[in-house]
């Protein structure tokens, strides 16, 4: 049987019912991303993975948008 997931609204969507917002969710071992406004399509990633993707993203190691 599936766990239903308990989406949480980013802190830094503002306010209101806008559509326009990053949702996390989580679990023991996984977290699941979502933007509102595509609630079907869902990044899944563990939490270490997610950590060093913005570790490299601080620091530059990851090349940012051209």
């Amino acid at each position: 049987m599936a766990t239903r997931l308990k989406w949480q609204k980013s802190s830094f969507s503002g306010g209101g019912d806008g559509s326009n917002c990053l949702e996390l969710a989580s679990t023991p071992t996984t977290l699941h991303l979502r933007e509102s406004d595509t609630p079907t399509t869902v990044l899944t990633t563990t939490p270490t993975t997610l950590a060093h993707l913005l570790a490299g993203i601080r620091t530059h190691a990851v090349p940012g948008p051209a």
